[in-house]
């Protein structure tokens, strides 16, 4: 991993992200660990969050992927948005599940990157593998506003 003060700076990024991230928040979404280009979250799945199979809804794994790697692209302090991003649903999850996603930065170029993030369960099985396309904007993290259209 990164040395002391990069890991801390990197950490400050995304705790100032996740403080007004109300979705990773009310999902129960918690950081486990961040540094430079790395992000591990936390999330118990609810009875809220499964489907008509009973099974875990797609969108909350996608939404768990999501999050992990836009805490990565963004622990650098350079804003980042996501240009693309494809999951693969390996095996079902299910109510009570403890899922960790953790997120790993694959190429990181001057305004385009590529990370990868696999999502685990409380037994250490592979439950979900995403891909996720970045794309930095001109500006810090601290300082990003959305521009609308």
């Amino acid at each position: 991993m990164q040395d002391n003060a990069a890991s801390q700076l990197a950490r400050h990024h995304v705790e100032t992200m996740y403080a007004q991230d109300a979705c990773a928040q009310t999902m129960g979404m918690h950081i486990e660990h961040i540094d430079v280009g790395f992000a591990r979250l936390s999330m118990k799945i609810m009875p809220n969050m499964l489907n008509g199979h009973q099974s875990c809804h797609g969108g909350i794994l996608f939404s768990l992927a999501d999050t992990a790697f836009a805490y990565a692209c963004n622990s650098e302090g350079l804003a980042a948005v996501a240009s693309g991003g494809n999951i693969d649903f390996i095996c079902p999850v299910l109510v009570g599940d403890q899922l960790t996603a953790t997120a790993s930065v694959r190429h990181q170029g001057k305004k385009t990157g590529l990370y990868d993030v696999e999502i685990i369960n409380q037994n250490g099985k592979v439950v979900a593998l995403f891909r996720g396309h970045s794309h930095r904007i001109s500006q810090s993290i601290l300082d990003y506003q959305p521009i609308l259209d």
